[in-house]
This record gives structure tokens, C-alpha cells and sequence, in this order.
């Protein structure tokens, strides 16, 4: 690699949310039946006729200005033509020359404060595919049996977002890359108009590589030429994002110290080894035929209503997290974790429902990140809410549970038995704080331990901790520590 220069661009696809399809009235629902969510429409049958969802373009419009992008005061679709099984009506309705978001560019921070300024070519509207399920071999195409073909997605709303060359990045450009479709997910998560969930394919993306030859020494580098690229296609994780660069510029450096050319082609990324695999050869866009759609009319938004739009713009994700920081009180490395776990949303929402910053991150960040980790799942997958939170470490604040007990109400809640304040009075976890109760529980502790009340009173109040654990134990944890410690030392005669 260090006689490359690598150069990239990425493709990330996001799906709206809207309730219904781009250009049909099918619900938008992810996990559905296979093939229940269709219509004539979105399989395109003769005689259908599509209508462009105006909610699917509001959304297009606030991601295009979240990105810096200018808008079109008119454009159209298109029919992209190509043939393949999840496509039903051999064309997608798609967005070629007159894209409604263009020439845009976005910051983005790296891990270390570096900001890489990512210039954006265009933010185009256009309908997903239906999906592919290959069966047999390791679950990829190769080696595969059969495949079926769900058409539920077929229709799905999609904003692609293309970015420019990005050169110059060197040894950070996986970095670079990561961070930016983070940001981009960041971005469509606080504008409200996607899940972002990259496991789901809510938000996938395309990475285009490419490498040139370093330029000798005192030349200019942006002089060379670029080199043959591979597009890697959907690509749904971060993690993966990374490998995947990694993979590819390290298999077509070889190829090109070798003396042997890169195939300008899709690949597929395998996920188990880490490794691509060829697809197909990749098409330029006279080979899609492009043509206006002529059942669609073009999309003509106000002035008006683009600045309307652009008043709901929310502050960039990196600002935001840099001012939550400060606001929360947070170190450098307690806001990294919390940004790796994806987890700044649900601590914000649970600081509005009423707890503090430092025990939002407490509950997500400990027990329930240990919990997701176990379960193999999401963390804002969890069957707890960021109110149920706030409710919990209200209960311990005022004093009803202990951090113990706040624990088993806690696992309550997630096996679906309540709110918190349910579950403690369905398992009667509350703290006892009754003085009669707890001066029994001490009587009979020091009484089964007498030797215990010489030693305090002789001075050893370290001693005190002995009956303390006899009370807790037998009020399975529910007692009053602090109380407990209190009454025993008096029992003694003892001040604390």
C-alpha cells in the first residue's frame, strides 16, 4: 500500500419511513410476511399506474439541506432498465440528470478531532428492490441452491446520497469512511425520517475504491490518474464498511504490483470470511437506458416550503454530541463509549424524562449494555424505554429501591412484566425502612452473633458490617443499609 494512493466514494441508501411505499398506497412495514405488501403498483402490472408520496419528498428535501445540498426547483424521474429477479417490473423509478438535492458537502469528526470535509454530488429519490434470500451454501449466492425473492421492499422510499472522489485520506480512509456513513445515519436518525438500522438494511451502502500510483516526490498527486474501481455492494455495517476497504485496497495493491489489472466490477461481501468476491461487471449508465418516466409528473417544491423545511434542520450530530458532552459533564472517554454503543439518542431522551446525565449513562451503558451484549442484539432494541429508565433511578433516588434491588426491577421490565414502578409492587422489592422491622431483624441478628456486639462496643465499629450483611440477608436485600447501621450501633451504645 505505500506505493498507493487510495481513492474512494460511497453510495449510502436510506429508506424513509414513511408509512406507505414511494409511488404506491402498500404499508412500509419491515418484517412482514413475504411478499403481503404489494399491490399492481409496485409490481409494476400493465395498465398500474404510480403517485409520487409527498411526505417520501418532504424527507428527500430535509436530508438534501441537512447535507448542505442545493435543491432543484424542478426534476423528474426516470426508468433505470435492468433485469434482475428482484425486480419486478424490470426498470427502478429512479432519479439520473436532474436529481432533487445536488452539490452538497458534509463535515465529518473523526475519532481524534479531525474534521474531513466530505463533498456530496447528489441526494436522489428513488423506489427500493425487493430482497433476495439465497438458500443453500453459507448464505450467499455463491454456492447457493435457490434463491427466493420477498417483494415486500419492492417500493420501499429511498434517498441514495453519492458522494465525490474522496482522496488524500492515505491510511485513515476506512476511517474516513466509517465516520461519514455514521454521520449520515446520525443525521437521518435526528431529521426523524429513518430508523437507520444498518442490521435491517435501513441504511446500506455501496463503497467504491479505487488505487493510483503515488506521485514522485515534489509532483502533484491530484495529476495521476485514477485507477479501475470495485463497487462493494451493501455493505450494512460499520464495521464491515472498514474491513471491507481494507480488503479491497490490500487485494488490488497485489494486483497491481503484480503487473495485472483491476476489473472494474460489483462485489459481494462476505461477512463470515471478510473477504469480497466478485459480482458483476459494472454497468456505466448509458447501459441503464435511461429515459424520463412518463407517468410520473416532475417534482416542482416552493421556495416557500424549502425554507419552510429547512427550519427543522437539526445541529450536526458531531456539534450536538460536543455540546452534550460539556452539558453533561462527561469525560472524552465516557462520550466515546457512549458514541461507539450508539447510544446517544436513548441518553438523551432519558435526561428528558427526568434523570440525570451521569445515571442515564449508568443503567444504558452498564446493566442493559451488558444485557444487549448477551443477547446479541441492538441496544435500542431492548424491551426497555428511555422512560422506564428515568422512572427506575427515580425510584432509587427517592429512596424506594437500592441499586440491588433497582437491578431486579430492572430485569422485571425487560422479561415484559411491567413498568418499574409494576414490577416492584408485583415482586414487593421496595426498601424496608420501618424502624419496628428493621430494629426486630437487628435484635435477632446480634443475637444469633453476640460475640459481635462485644467487639463493637469495645471499639471495633468495623464490626457493625457482620450484622449489617445478617440483615440484608434476611430481608433479601431489601433493608435499609444505612438505617440498619444506625440501629445497631445504638443497640451498642455506640455513636457512628
Amino acid at each position: 500500500m505505500q506505493d498507493f494512493d487510495p481513492v474512494f466514494g460511497i453510495e449510502v441508501h436510506v429508506e424513509l419511513n414513511t408509512k406507505t411505499k414511494m409511488f404506491c398506497g402498500c404499508a412500509n412495514e419491515f418484517g412482514a410476511e413475504p411478499n403481503t405488501q404489494v399491490c399492481p403498483v409496485c409490481l409494476g402490472l400493465p395498465g398500474s399506474m404510480p403517485v409520487t408520496n409527498e411526505k417520501a419528498v418532504e424527507s428527500a428535501i430535509r436530508l438534501g439541506l441537512a447535507l448542505g445540498c442545493s435543491i432543484r426547483e424542478s426534476s423528474r424521474f426516470a426508468r433505470k432498465n435492468y433485469f434482475y429477479p428482484d425486480l419486478a417490473k424490470d426498470y427502478q423509478i429512479s432519479q439520473y440528470d436532474e436529481p432533487t438535492c445536488y452539490e452538497g458537502s458534509l463535515e465529518v469528526v473523526l475519532d481524534d478531532g479531525t474534521v474531513v470535509e466530505v463533498g456530496i454530488e447528489r441526494a436522489h429519490m428513488e423506489e427500493d428492490a425487493g430482497k433476495n434470500t439465497h438458500v443453500g451454501g453459507s448464505g450467499g449466492i455463491q454456492g447457493a441452491s435457490h434463491s427466493l425473492v420477498d417483494y415486500n421492499r419492492g417500493g420501499v422510499p429511498l434517498v441514495e446520497i453519492v458522494t465525490k472522489p474522496i482522496t488524500g485520506m492515505g491510511a485513515r480512509t476506512a476511517e474516513v469512511a466509517r465516520a461519514y456513513v455514521a454521520t449520515i445515519r446520525d443525521i437521518v436518525r435526528g431529521l426523524g425520517i429513518s430508523d437507520g438500522r444498518m442490521d435491517q438494511g435501513s441504511v446500506r451502502a455501496d463503497v467504491n475504491l479505487s488505487l493510483r500510483p503515488k506521485a514522485p516526490a515534489g509532483e502533484d498527486q491530484d495529476a495521476v490518474p485514477f485507477g479501475k474501481r470495485s463497487e462493494t455492494k451493501n455493505v450494512n455495517s460499520l464495521r464491515a464498511i472498514e474491513k471491507a476497504i481494507h480488503f479491497e485496497a490490500g487485494r488490488q495493491a497485489a494486483l497491481l504490483s503484480a503487473g495485472q489489472p483491476v476489473v472494474q466490477e460489483t462485489r459481494h461481501w462476505h461477512e463470515d470470511t471478510e473477504e469480497t468476491t466478485p459480482g458483476r461487471s459494472k454497468e456505466e449508465a448509458e447501459d441503464y437506458r435511461y429515459f424520463p418516466e412518463p407517468d410520473l409528473l416532475p417534482v416542482e417544491p416552493s421556495r416557500e416550503w424549502v425554507e419552510e423545511l429547512r427550519a427543522t434542520i437539526p445541529e450536526h450530530p458531531a456539534k450536538m454530541r460536543a455540546r452534550l458532552k460539556d452539558e453533561w459533564g462527561f469525560s472524552d472517554l465516557e462520550m466515546r463509549d457512549v458514541v461507539a454503543a450508539d447510544a446517544v439518542p436513548l441518553l438523551v431522551a432519558t435526561v428528558g424524562a427526568g434523570a440525570s446525565p451521569q445515571s442515564a449513562r449508568k443503567w444504558w451503558m452498564g446493566e442493559l449494555a451488558r444485557t444487549a451484549n448477551e443477547q446479541g442484539v441492538a441496544l435500542d432494541s431492548l424491551a426497555v424505554t428511555p422512560v422506564d429508565v428515568a422512572e427506575l433511578q427515580g425510584l432509587v433516588d427517592s429512596g424506594r429501591l437500592n441499586d440491588k434491588l433497582a437491578r431486579q426491577a430492572l430485569a422485571g421490565v425487560l422479561a415484559g412484566e411491567g413498568s418499574p414502578t409494576a414490577v416492584v409492587e408485583a415482586r414487593g422489592l421496595e426498601i424496608v425502612s420501618d424502624d419496628s422491622a428493621l430494629e426486630k431483624a437487628v435484635d435477632d441478628a446480634l443475637a444469633a452473633q453476640p460475640d459481635v456486639l462485644a467487639k463493637i462496643q469495645d471499639g471495633k465499629v468495623q464490626a457493625a458490617g457482620a450484622i449489617v450483611g445478617a440483615v440484608m440477608k434476611a430481608t433479601r436485600g431489601q433493608a435499609d443499609a444505612g438505617r440498619v447501621r444506625e440501629i445497631i450501633l445504638r443497640r451498642a451504645g455506640v455513636e457512628g
